[in-house]
């Protein structure tokens, strides 16, 4: 035992891997007219003390809450890059006070590209001003 005790709201996190939508995003005039799949993996880092302590939901975040506020960014206004897509969605993540720190991953899967691409994604990580 080193004695080390790390900051809670900087080692603690929450995961949502895999948070599907449909979005009209893209530069290309089919990629909104016709729209495509996004998926988002999200990281949030907060101090999940007071939720282990109490086992009360309250005093974390409600998973289901952050995954269907991660497909409304998704299903928003369309947007011509990924990049602001990212930071739409962590923005989002960050509205909660409790939140830290968050990374975004976007994922474009059904990516138009001229050679052959399973997947092109972009990750956007922000700290809270607090």
């Amino acid at each position: 035992m080193t004695g080390f005790v790390a900051d809670p709201a900087l080692a603690d996190r929450i995961e949502l891997r895999g948070i599907t939508g449909f979005g009209r995003h893209g530069v290309h005039p089919h990629e909104r007219r016709d729209g495509q799949r996004f998926v988002a993996d999200v990281t949030c880092w907060l101090d999940l003390s007071p939720a282990a302590a109490s086992d009360d939901l309250a005093d974390t975040i409600d998973y289901a809450g952050l995954a269907q506020a991660v497909v409304a960014d998704i299903e928003g206004e369309p947007l011509d890059l990924l990049e602001a897509l990212g930071a739409r969605i962590a923005a989002s993540c960050l509205a909660d006070s409790r939140v830290r720190r968050v990374s975004v991953t976007v994922h474009k899967p059904d990516v138009d590209m001229p050679v052959p691409v399973t997947d092109v994604a972009v990750t956007i990580q922000r700290s809270a001003d607090r």
